[in-house]
């Protein structure tokens, strides 16, 4: 786990009932994870970063999901930007200053991926990069962006120019005073309140330093789909362990209230415990194996479709599994799980998972997977 995650956890803690209540963003928390370097922790040391291990930042998404689900989830959004920035940027000095001052001035990156008309597909762009004075410029319309009023920088996606391909896509990282935002609706979500990710109409204008130098596509298959399925079932199985912690305390409570009777609720427990392990098997296999094919030099594997559908798979058994314990909690726990001012309470858990199968819809990443198998020779 990185340094400042327990702080922050913590604090997360405090605030988390609040955050989710009002649907405002988690200022208290992410300001504890820009004080203590958290955000840059993945940035190389040949950059004069700590060059933590991605376990640990994995790790960190998992700890803070058990305290708040709003702060893990724009901890984890922030961390596949800099994973992104980190792993692709080599061709590019602009990028490498960039990591560098993100050590000392702790930035919040946001990305800008989905976009109004392409039907989720993140494999695909209307928008397009065009000259303009002073660089290049883009507009897109998207119908998310995690957390954009607060971020400080935007990683976007879009068309390499007005007469590329549909899936011909660059990425470009543009700051705050660069980038326009123009809303486009409002935030009253069931769930993950906190992440606050209405949708706007992105406009920037950049110097060509600022877009990476690899297809989206690689950048994509290598990085930003399997370390986006990673952080996100690390922090959805961290809700649904608090989820189980708190049935389990309220059966421990039942216990002692009568010693040595039977408790009926603890078999229901168990069933949730044996939920929660397979969500525990697969978050962890899942990680061993993104760690081991980035460590292959090139990285060959990752681009595979036995890749794609690997970790295409772990998003769709977390999204599914993690709101499957939590509802089991909720059954528990009965009447004082349901109510929100309970120490027992599992309704924020409940709702927080439920936009796990949305990140990304499942029915169209079970598409995907149709295709691949038909023709993949390994799976």
């Amino acid at each position: 786990m990185l340094p400042g995650i327990a702080e922050a956890a913590k604090v997360a803690a405090d605030h988390a009932a609040e955050v989710d209540k009002d649907a405002r963003f988690p200022v208290e928390a992410v300001q504890v994870l820009r004080e203590s370097g958290a955000l840059a922790a993945l940035v190389p040391v040949s950059l004069g970063g700590a060059g933590a291990p991605f376990e640990s930042v994995a790790r960190s998404c998992f700890e803070l999901g058990r305290h708040c689900g709003a702060t893990a989830m724009v901890f984890a959004m922030h961390q596949i930007q800099v994973a992104t920035l980190v792993r692709h940027h080599e061709e590019g000095d602009w990028f490498a200053g960039y990591l560098s001052r993100l050590v000392d001035s702790p930035r919040l990156i946001a990305s800008v991926t989905s976009e109004v008309g392409t039907g989720g597909d993140m494999g695909r762009s209307i928008a397009a990069l065009s000259q303009a004075e002073g660089g290049l410029c883009f507009e897109k319309k998207a119908p998310t962006v995690s957390y954009a009023a607060h971020a400080d920088d935007y990683l976007t996606t879009v068309r390499r120019a007005a007469d590329a391909e549909a899936g011909d896509q660059v990425a470009v990282l543009s700051s705050r005073d660069q980038t326009t935002l123009e809303p486009s609706g409002t935030w009253d979500p069931l769930g993950m309140r906190g992440t606050c990710s209405p949708g706007f109409t992105v406009r920037a204008t950049v110097s060509p330093d600022q877009v990476l130098a690899a297809p989206f596509a690689t950048i994509a298959s290598e990085s930003m789909v399997p370390i986006s399925h990673i952080v996100w079932s690390h922090l959805w199985l961290g809700i649904a362990t608090d989820a189980f912690d708190r049935a389990r305390a309220f059966v421990k409570a039942l216990a002692a209230q009568k010693p040595g009777e039977p408790v009926p609720a603890a078999a229901r427990l168990s069933h949730v415990l044996s939920d929660l392990s397979l969500l525990r098997g697969e978050v962890g296999s899942a990680l061993r194996d993104f760690v081991e094919m980035s460590e292959e030099p090139g990285r060959p594997r990752l681009s595979t479709m036995a890749a794609a559908l690997r970790f295409n798979s772990l998003k769709l058994a977390a999204s599914e599994q993690a709101p499957k314990v939590c509802q089991g909690a909720l059954g528990v726990a009965g009447i004082v799980g349901f109510k929100n001012d309970t120490p027992f309470s599992v309704g924020r858990h409940l709702r927080d998972t439920m936009s796990a199968c949305l990140m990304v819809a499942n029915e169209r990443i079970h598409e995907t997977n149709a295709g691949l198998l038909l023709v993949a020779k390994e799976v």
